[in-house]
C-alpha cells in the first residue's frame, strides 16, 4: 500500500447561493429522514425569504442539472450522487463531539500490543464512533524499519532473537546454531546486529560480516533468520469492524447482500481503499468508486502516514445519505492518532 499522499483538486463551484442553500437543505433533511424532501419543507427550514413556489422552481432546475431526482411524480426530491458530491465538496470541516474526542484519546492512550491487535481494535473503535462499517488497512511489516534487535543467550547453541519495528511490531525467533557461543559473544553479536540493522527494512540488503569468528557467525545466523521471515510479513492486512451495521443502515435485502459479499473479499476491500486514495480524494460517493455492487454506498477514507509515506488507511462505508461531516471527522481523527501511534510521536 505504501505511496506518497496526493493533494485532491479543489472542487468546482457552479451553483449560485440560493440553489446551493436549497440543495444543502434537501441533503441535510434527506440524511435525517430518508424521505423525499418537498419545497414547502425547504422554504420553511432554509430561511431563504422566498415563497414555496420559488423554491419548487429552483428544485426543478437542480433536478434538470442532475443534482436532485424525483422518485415519484407526487413526491419530493432526493439528492443524486452529483448532489451529494457538491454537498461534500462544500462542506465545512467537522470536529468530533467532546464525548467522542475523549473516547478516541482514551483508546490511543491505552491501546497496546502487536500492530495487528491495534488495527483490529481500531476498526471496532471506528464502528462504535459512527455506527457504520469500518475498514482498517495496514501495510505489511516488511516495509517497517528496525528500531532495535536483541539476541538473548538461552544456552550455548540456542538463542532468542527479539526485533522491534517502527510500526509497533515485536517479533521473536529462535536461532539454533551449530556451534557454541558464550554469553559475552552473544552480547557482542547483539550489539553488532543493532549497528547493522537499525533503520533498515526486512527487504533491504545488508552487508553481513564475512569473518569466521563466533560473533560474526552469530550475526549471519540472525540476519538469515530475519530475511527468511520477510515474505511472510508482506501483504496488506485488512480489518473490518461493525459488519452488523450493514443491515441496519441499508434498505433492501439485495443491497445488504451485495455489500456483505464485497466485505468478505479482502483483496477487493484493499483495492477499493487504494483506488480511492490514488484518486486523491477522501470520499467516494455512489458510482464514483467504480464498484457496481457498492453503487448505493459512500466510502470515506483517511490515510495513515509515517514520514510522509502512506502505510495504511482507515475507512468507513455507509449509504450515500450518511452523516458526512461526523463520519469524516471521525475518520480524520482516528487516522491522525494512528499516524502518531505508529510514527512514535507523543501527543501529550
Amino acid at each position: 500500500m505504501a505511496r506518497r499522499a496526493k493533494t485532491p483538486a479543489a472542487p468546482a463551484s457552479d451553483l449560485d447561493a440560493r440553489k446551493a442553500t436549497i440543495l444543502e437543505a434537501v441533503v441535510v433533511e434527506h440524511i435525517d429522514t430518508a424521505q423525499p424532501v418537498g419545497s414547502s419543507s425547504v422554504a420553511h427550514h432554509a430561511d431563504l425569504g422566498v415563497s414555496s413556489a420559488t423554491v419548487r422552481s429552483e428544485m426543478v432546475a437542480l433536478e434538470r442539472e442532475g443534482y436532485l431526482a424525483q422518485p415519484h411524480t407526487s413526491a419530493g426530491r432526493v439528492p443524486t450522487d452529483k448532489g451529494y458530491r457538491y454537498f461534500v465538496d462544500h462542506l465545512a470541516s467537522g470536529v468530533l463531539g467532546p464525548a467522542q474526542q475523549f473516547q478516541v484519546k482514551e483508546f490511543f492512550s491505552h491501546v497496546r500490543g502487536e500492530v495487528e491487535d491495534v488495527l483490529e481494535q481500531t476498526s471496532l473503535l471506528l464502528s462504535q464512533l459512527t455506527s457504520y462499517t469500518s475498514v482498517v488497512v495496514g501495510s505489511g511489516h516488511s516495509r517497517a524499519s528496525v528500531l532495535s534487535v536483541q539476541l538473548v543467550n538461552l544456552d550455548a547453541r540456542h538463542h532468542l532473537l527479539v526485533t522491534v519495528y517502527s510500526d509497533g511490531t515485536v517479533t521473536k525467533h529462535s536461532v539454533l546454531a551449530s556451534f557454541e557461543a558464550t554469553h559475552v559473544e552473544v552480547t557482542e553479536a547483539s550489539r553488532q546486529l543493532n549497528a547493522l540493522l537499525i533503520g533498515t527494512t526486512l527487504d533491504a540488503t545488508v552487508q553481513v560480516p564475512s569473518r569466521t569468528d563466533t560473533v560474526a557467525r552469530l550475526v549471519r545466523e540472525a540476519v538469515s533468520v530475519l530475511h527468511a521471515e520477510a515474505p511472510t510479513m508482506d501483504g496488506d492486512q485488512v480489518y473490518i469492524g461493525g459488519s452488523s451495521h450493514v443491515a441496519e443502515v441499508f434498505e433492501g435485502v439485495e443491497t445488504v447482500r451485495k455489500v456483505l459479499s464485497i466485505l468478505e473479499q479482502e483483496l477487493l476491500v484493499v483495492s477499493l481503499v487504494e483506488d480511492i486514495l490514488e484518486k486523491g480524494v477522501s470520499v467516494a460517493i455512489g458510482s464514483e468508486h467504480g464498484y457496481e455492487p457498492l453503487s448505493s454506498c459512500a466510502v470515506i477514507v483517511a490515510p495513515v502516514s509515517v514520514e510522509g509515506e502512506t502505510v495504511g488507511a482507515v475507512g468507513l462505508l455507509g449509504p450515500t445519505r450518511m452523516k458526512y461531516q461526523e463520519v469524516m471527522a471521525a475518520a480524520e481523527a482516528v487516522s491522525q492518532h494512528l499516524t502518531h501511534h505508529f510514527g512514535g510521536v507523543d501527543r501529550g
